[in-house]
């Protein structure tokens, strides 16, 4: 169910609001292994998702690595048979 689903059914009575808050913030959780961010504490970024600790990087440094996003892509591409994956 999805959040306008949720509150049609408090507006036709169907739901009370606690049992709303409950499933809105399920439905708005983050499924595992999906990625996700969020401003940390120091006013950086981290993403979630991609392993047990998040990436935490400041805004100049996420800009780098974006602008530096080609030349990884490549990287990965002219070493593909050297590189490991990780099975899911």
């Amino acid at each position: 169910m999805n959040k306008d689903e949720i509150l049609a059914k408090v507006a036709s009575g169907e739901l009370k609001i606690d049992e709303a808050s409950k499933l809105l913030a399920d439905a708005e959780a983050p499924k595992r292994g999906q990625l996700y961010c969020k401003v940390s504490e120091k006013g950086a970024v981290s993403v979630y998702g991609l392993q047990r600790m998040p990436v935490t990087l400041y805004v100049e440094q996420w800009e780098r690595l974006l602008d530096f996003g080609d030349e990884v892509r490549q990287f990965l591409k002219d070493n593909d048979a050297k590189l490991k994956r990780k099975e899911r």
